[in-house]
């Protein structure tokens, strides 16, 4: 198996799409940093492909998350982070996308539905992202997380355990 062919460019975008369509396929979408790869994460994923036929992770950008977590993050950089995830079996496809927020990826990607984590509600999910799926006929789907697993959580018992 190639995992690398699961990564997608712009350009590759809108013909993945259709043929998806035409074969009559039901497509999640979920975006996030996922910078360092853990048991909630690959829990999360799983279930999100439960949702649906194929699965699409947009992941931000370096210098997005930079702007969402801080200037000590990301600590990998998103080609290796993009890569880990298109290993996953649960993953159909990734691509980069270098805004904040997942607005144009999702207009890009058109999924049927969209799934967030656990942490966010339905009044806390982007609603310009909320309003896009809603628009085009879609579901917000939001799912548990996986309590005590977070990548902040893990930099932070890192940091903890190199300062003895």
């Amino acid at each position: 198996m190639n995992f690398a062919r699961k990564l997608l460019t712009a350009a590759d975008l809108p013909t993945w799409r259709t043929g998806l369509r035409q074969r009559g396929l039901r497509l999640v979408a979920t975006n996030g940093c996922f910078d360092i790869l853990h048991a909630g994460h690959v829990t999360y994923l799983e279930a999100a492909r439960n949702q649906g036929d194929a699965l699409i992770v947009g992941v931000n950008a370096d210098a997005a998350v930079r702007g969402l977590k801080g200037p000590g993050r990301p600590v990998n950089h998103e080609a290796d982070r993009a890569l880990v995830l298109a290993a996953l079996e649960s993953v159909d496809a990734v691509f980069i996308f270098p805004e904040r927020d997942a607005v144009p990826f999702l207009r890009a990607v058109q999924p049927d539905v969209y799934v967030k984590g656990g942490d966010y509600t339905l009044e806390t999910v982007n609603q310009d992202e909320r309003r896009l799926i809603e628009s085009a006929g879609g579901k917000v789907v939001l799912l548990g997380h996986v309590p005590g697993k977070s990548t902040t959580a893990t930099l932070a018992r890192m940091a903890g355990a190199s300062g003895k």
